[in-house]
């Protein structure tokens, strides 16, 4: 599965994870440049993905260790690992970030894992191979294709129980969810069609052909188009949902599995197992902008659009000292993390500090650990002579202290609004603080 998510801080940017099954790994793809920034081990034969809601966590399946590996993706490192049924595929997670459902290929059954704990709390019966499995965006329901007996299992989250099976075309792969939650699109590797399925209903209206086997389908943020990989005719076909019909058909690279849309609607991603490719689509102009090289046999499965989001301090508190005229500034400040933090690594993290119109950025990677849990970063950043500490405080929260030389911009008023953001971390968008 490909993943998308954006990051928002200083500067938004967008991270595609992209497990490729053949490696053992995940390749994280920045959108903004379509290079890779790093490579995650996971486990064994990786083919599904899925963000957490705010984009602190990616959730892997692995179908050869029968285990879904938890990313943060802060560091890119895998915090966690989790036991599910055997072979797991299909990955999606709730709108609330608080369960995780993963299809069982080898088990016909989907495990629920909460977030919480990272443990599986529930497990509902399927059909034969359930392999892919997307959460409608209302929070209701769980859609669940079973590739063995041409059938979707509807689970209703409230009781993680069936409450309906929907016969479709033979060998339903992927699934998508519109953003409004009132269809299912659920494509066919054995007729080269998609299956448009009323959720109010539950039942199968219009089919729409596409091209030959037919696998992965992500939906516009908007709900306008849909995006259906076609792994034998190495293309992708566009539906108007409109009109359930086939207005674009967009050759990429050979043997398209994956699909996601970004967020902003602006280009698709599209994961080519034979090549070892991700194409770029542009969805204005439904033409290939860019392919990015990843590992071997990159796979895509379900639902797997999610947003990282910026997470407010609980608590920022800073005091500033400002030389305008040497270009001198020092700040000494506390802060205390907000509700649904993925933490902070300065190690990792961008840091970004506002005086006003002033505004400086430490590179991540730029700090230093020292004793104690202190974080140090020393040097120059467009001419300003730059000293910032990140140290925790007993009994919780952190400090954080900036002293630099060299500036210009700086503000000259008795009360100055001061921005930090680490990470995806945030000050609140006004912090008055005093100024000497």
């Amino acid at each position: 599965m490909l993943v998308l998510a954006v990051a928002a801080g200083a500067s938004a940017a967008s991270f595609a994870y992209v497990p490729n099954e053949l490696d053992g790994t995940v390749s994280v793809i920045a959108t903004a440049t379509n290079t890779i920034v790093t490579t995650v081990t996971v486990g064994i034969l990786p083919v599904g993905a899925a963000a957490t809601p705010n984009g602190a966590y990616v959730y892997v399946t692995n179908l050869g260790s029968n285990a879904v590996s938890v990313i943060a993706t802060a560091t890119n490192t895998v915090v966690a690992t989790v036991p599910v049924g055997m072979g797991p595929a299909g990955v999606a997670v709730t709108p609330d970030g608080a369960h995780v459902y993963v299809a069982n290929d080898s088990s016909n059954t989907v495990s629920v894992i909460a977030t919480a704990t990272n443990t599986v709390v529930a497990t509902v019966p399927v059909g034969s191979f359930p392999f892919g499995v997307a959460v409608t965006p209302n929070g209701t329901f769980a859609y669940v294709t079973n590739e063995g007996g041409g059938t979707v299992s509807v689970i209703a989250l409230a009781t993680n129980t069936v409450v309906a099976t929907v016969p479709v075309a033979s060998f339903p792969f992927g699934v998508a969810v519109t953003p409004k939650s009132a269809f299912v699109y659920v494509t066919s590797l054995g007729t080269g069609t998609v299956s448009v399925i009323d959720t109010a209903t539950n039942t199968v209206g219009p089919t729409v052909p596409v091209g030959t086997s037919p696998a992965g389908v992500a939906v516009t943020p908007n709900g306008a188009a849909v995006y259906v990989a076609n792994r034998d005719s190495n293309t992708v076909s566009v539906i108007a949902t409109a009109t359930n019909t086939v207005g674009a058909t967009v050759p990429v690279g050979k043997g398209p599995a994956g699909v996601a849309v970004m967020p902003d609607g602006t280009h698709v991603y599209v994961g080519n197992v034979v090549d070892n490719t991700v194409s770029v689509i542009d969805t204005v102009t439904n033409t290939v902008v860019a392919t990015v090289p990843v590992g071997q046999f990159p796979l895509a499965l379900g639902q797997f659009i999610q947003t990282i989001t910026s997470v407010p301090f609980a608590a920022f508190s800073p005091r500033v000292e400002v030389a305008a005229s040497t270009g001198a500034f020092e700040v000494n400040s506390t802060f205390t993390l907000g509700a649904g933090s993925p933490g902070i690594h300065p190690l990792t993290d961008t840091v970004t500090l506002q005086l006003g119109a002033f505004t400086i950025t430490i590179p991540a990677g730029s700090f230093l650990q020292g004793p104690g849990g202190k974080f140090v970063f020393e040097g120059v950043i467009n001419g300003v002579t730059l000293e910032a500490i990140i140290a925790p405080l007993d009994g919780g929260g952190f400090a954080f202290r900036a002293e630099g030389a060299g500036a210009s911009g700086l503000p000259t008023t008795s009360a100055v609004t001061v921005g930090l953001t680490i990470g995806i971390n945030t000050a609140p968008p006004v912090a008055t603080a005093e100024f000497r």
